[in-house]
């Protein structure tokens, strides 16, 4: 599902600029900011965001990048409660479109990276299949994302798809929830996504859920209308698309446009 990969030399000066960037980020005076940047965005960003909000305070002394990471639901909940924001990344189009549908977002969302569902399992639990349907059907404690959230609305789609009964015991606000509830030993499995099995490390083992390759989310991201920072938030945009962006995002196992 991703795009051809950029020519190798161009990548890697990309990698080398926000490295670069990074390191200028460390004398920040962001701990006591002039400007703060506000950015609501899906969870399973966490990682990237984090390097790229570094980067960002690096290119931009005195301003301070404030990430709410949370469920794509409970950010749009919150801005359109009126919660101060520049910049909004949802895990899904959908979700978005809730925003764009109340003329809360100024300029048209763009897709920046896409991600596919996986079923996570506590490695000690050795699941004896590498189908995730299989592994689900062995019996054990299931948990998922709640449908309002963009991980639970495509684990729907997906079971619904695949003609699969799902049985979770719970129903979680966000992908980290689930994830923490596998990697805390409160479940036998969990569906996350892919980039969530890859940030969770060697204590869990991802299995492939067929068909999962058919329902692919898209992160779009976009300018919340009646932000304070109009100019950075656009900057900090462009960010996320650049070279530099792309790449952090592949390294976090997303899929890029």
């Amino acid at each position: 599902m991703r795009r051809t990969r950029v020519a190798v030399m161009r990548r890697a000066g990309a990698v080398m600029l926000v490295v670069g960037l990074m390191a200028t980020g460390c004398s920040s005076t962001a701990q006591d900011p002039d400007r703060t940047l506000h950015v609501y965005a899906a969870a399973s960003l966490q990682e990237p965001l984090e390097e790229l909000a570094a980067t960002f305070e690096g290119e931009h002394p005195g301003v301070a990048v404030q990430l709410v990471l949370t469920g794509s639901a409970d950010a749009v909940a919150q801005i359109r409660a009126g919660a101060p924001a520049d910049v909004v990344a949802t895990a899904d189009t959908t979700t978005m479109g809730t925003l764009v549908d109340a003329d809360l977002v100024t300029t048209t969302p763009r897709t920046f990276a896409t991600n596919t569902l996986q079923l996570i399992a506590d490695a000690a639990a050795g699941a004896q299949t590498d189908d995730g349907w299989g592994a689900i059907s062995e019996g054990g404690d299931l948990v998922v994302c709640a449908p309002v959230v963009p991980c639970g609305a495509s684990t729907v789609a997906l079971a619904e798809q695949e003609d699969v009964e799902l049985r979770p015991v719970s129903e979680e606000q966000s992908v980290t929830d689930v994830l923490a509830k596998v990697t805390s030993g409160a479940a036998d499995f969990g569906i996350v996504y892919r980039t969530d099995v890859l940030r969770a490390g060697g204590g869990v083992r991802g299995i492939d859920l067929p068909g999962a390759e058919k329902v692919v989310n898209e992160y779009p991201i976009a300018q919340v209308a009646e932000g304070d920072e109009p100019s950075l938030a656009a900057e900090f945009v462009e960010l996320v698309l650049s070279d530099g962006g792309q790449v952090l995002l592949d390294s976090a196992g997303f899929g890029t446009p």
